[in-house]
């Protein structure tokens, strides 16, 4: 008869939400209202020497910090957990287990450190803690490395073994056969662990297939309030309780376990929202660390179907999909964009239109509202071709409009091809042409400014590189203000929710101000409205 156990690691994973900034009410709060429910074992933490202590913080830098914790409270009935991530706490600061309130060590780490965190595991033993042994990204070893692994940890002889699926990317069938496979190469005594995170919407599905599946073995399932955690959350202590409590006959005192909720975890989420989104869905769909994800979006220049393009090239050798590295990413981003066509019957048609030509181009600043007056008397008096960079205002007939990136020319499709159908289209090759025709596709690695990242592929740099690739001398600009820490004095509203983040300004203005100049002898910019990047 196998034994069932839950184990609540709120304060622990919740923490990476909020820099495991509770409070320290709160942290003895939930603590113990886990503690009433008959919740078998809490963590209360994470142990961390890079951390100095703060008692209100559920992060400490050493055994001795975690004990004012249980100052005026009964003794717990829970097993009481705390985690290292190995490599950021020295065996130096734990003390003997004889002397913490702390009853069992949890320890994860990455394939490629198992060795190294297996002596430390070791050492952690011999001070009389129960010990977990916790493999991260249990995706990223095979079965012979899994059985290898059974094979070092059965000589520790641990507490209990944990299926870490750190980035939520298993379903069921997967999941499943790496729980038999431990199942056959651990000791009979070692409890079998499962900590699932939510990225596919599978935690509480995939912890009830663990809990019906492992019959002869004891099991522990991980869980946290309300899902609390980095990325998309784990799986939901409360609502795996009631599983347990109405089938297997288990008794955890629900009330208790929604009151912390109520008191303590709500206004968490209050303060920063987890729980499943789509950036976290595209991550475990591409097996990748979500960082990738965040950096390409950030972008803002990328549909989805672009993002996943470039992940699928994410090298997969030595885990590199899954150990983030910006660099990789920016340079995998870059090549992907540098899609080179002949461009040369474009340029050639382009060249022929605009020769001798006056050319206005139009940005998306809020200028072009505040001086839409003066933006229009010039047009009435000048005739000339008016170009919409990035976007389209219907305040304004336009000519052409261009489009450097796939995100803008597929939010603004339906302006495109329905409400101006007499414009012409000018795009960048990263642009995929739709079912709907683009009337001039030039190189965008012929456009790009490599001389800074910060505005590599801004539309107002890509497109001035095209008219000095056309051979004008001479363009007006309007409504390119220039970048200010607020979006709302950015951009006129319409605009605002399409943005780029407001990170990097000043140098964004100065990169601008520098390509500005040094294109000066062959082109010259005008300003119809006022901006941060005239000289």
């Amino acid at each position: 008869m196998r034994n069932l156990y839950l184990l609540d690691c709120t304060l622990r994973d919740g923490g990476y939400v909020n820099d495991w900034e509770f409070g320290a009410g709160s942290i003895k709060s939930i603590f113990s209202r886990l503690d009433c429910a008959g919740v078998d074992a809490i963590e209360v933490g994470f142990l961390d020497d890079r951390r100095s202590y703060d008692a209100n913080r559920s992060i400490y830098p050493n055994t001795q910090s975690v004990e004012p914790v249980f100052t005026n409270m009964p003794k717990p009935h829970a097993l009481v957990c705390a985690m290292i991530d190995y490599g950021t706490c020295k065996i130096e600061n734990l003390a003997p287990a004889s002397e913490s309130h702390i009853d069992a060590i949890r320890v994860i780490f990455k394939k490629h450190l198992q060795n190294q965190a297996l002596d430390f595991i070791k050492q952690v033993k011999a001070k009389g803690y129960k010990v977990f042994v916790n493999p991260v990204s249990v995706t990223t070893f095979s079965d012979q490395e899994m059985i290898t692994l059974a094979k070092k940890i059965n000589e520790i002889k641990p507490y209990a073994v944990t299926i870490v699926d750190t980035y939520g990317l298993m379903h069921a069938e997967k999941l499943l056969h790496y729980c038999d496979v431990l199942d056959a190469n651990l000791n009979r005594d070692i409890i079998l662990g499962y900590h699932a995170h939510n990225n596919f919407q599978l935690a509480y599905a995939n912890t009830i297939a663990v809990m019906e599946h492992v019959q002869n073995r004891d099991l522990s399932i991980d869980g946290t309030l309300f899902g609390m955690g980095k990325s998309a959350g784990n799986a939901c202590t409360e609502l795996v309780a009631m599983y347990m409590n109405d089938r297997f006959g288990k008794q955890y005192d629900i009330n208790q376990i929604q009151e912390a909720i109520d008191v303590d975890i709500t206004k968490e989420f209050a303060k920063k929202e987890w729980g499943y989104r789509p950036l976290f869905y595209i991550s475990a769909l591409n097996e990748c660390h979500p960082n990738y994800v965040t950096q390409l979006l950030n972008k803002k220049t990328l549909s989805v179907k672009q993002i996943n393009e470039i992940l699928s090239k994410l090298p997969t050798e030595n885990d590199k999909n899954l150990l983030y590295d910006k660099e990789l990413c920016e340079q995998l981003y870059q090549e992907y964009q540098n899609v080179s066509i002949d461009d040369s019957t474009s340029i050639s048609e382009l060249q022929r239109l605009f020769d001798g030509r006056e050319i206005l181009l139009l940005g998306p600043g809020k200028s072009i509202v505040v001086e839409k007056d003066k933006i229009n008397a010039f047009i009435a008096d000048i005739n000339p071709i008016v170009i919409s960079v990035n976007f389209l205002h219907g305040e304004f007939k336009i000519d052409y409009v261009f489009m450097g990136n796939a995100k803008r020319y597929s939010q603004f499709f339906s302006r495109i091809y329905a409400d101006n159908k007499d414009v012409k289209l000018i795009c960048t090759s990263n642009v995929c042409e739709s079912t709907e025709h683009i009337d001039y596709i030039v190189n965008f690695a012929s456009l790009v400014y490599k001389q800074n990242d910060a505005v590599y592929d801004n539309p107002l740099v890509l497109f001035l590189t095209l008219l000095v690739r056309l051979g004008v001398t001479k363009v007006s600009l309007a409504g390119f203000d220039g970048y200010n820490g607020e979006i709302s004095k950015n951009y006129y509203m319409e605009y605002a929710p399409l943005l780029y983040d407001t990170h990097n300004v000043s140098e964004r203005n100065r990169a601008i101000k520098m390509f500005l100049d040094q294109v000066s002898s062959k082109i010259q910019v005008c300003f119809l409205t006022e901006s941060r990047y005239e000289q």
